[in-house]
């Protein structure tokens, strides 16, 4: 998962890397507009044609939008993960928990290391 944090909110998908070992993403599951999220929880599921994963929240805060395009165009994660293919966006109530997230340098290592194994 990655967020960008933008003002008061944090859009929140899954990364280039994640929709790569999905496949072909058929159905995205998401949650309602004004729910919340905590760091680590399960806030949905994507399901492609090799499997269903649940989607874990980076951060905690309210559901503030949800990308309600999926629904007709679950495509769109594996095409376009970062702009189009976005999943919530959130109002975090926790801000430090941002701090704790990698940068795109570390999740590319993280990535890397995982894959030779």
């Amino acid at each position: 998962e990655w967020v960008k944090h933008d003002g008061s909110v944090a859009t929140v998908g899954i990364t280039d890397h994640a929709q790569d070992h999905l496949g072909e993403v058929v159905f995205v599951d998401l949650p309602e507009t004004g729910g919340s999220v905590s760091q680590g929880s399960s806030f949905g599921a994507v399901e492609s044609v090799k499997a269903t994963s649940d989607i874990n929240c980076p951060i905690s805060g309210e559901i503030v939008e949800v990308n309600t395009k999926l629904t007709e165009t679950p495509g769109l994660v594996n095409s376009s993960p970062y702009e189009d293919g976005w999943m919530i966006k959130v109002k975090p109530s926790s801000p430090s928990e941002l701090e704790s997230l990698m940068g795109s340098k570390e999740y590319t290592k993280f990535c890397e290391e995982e894959d030779s194994h």
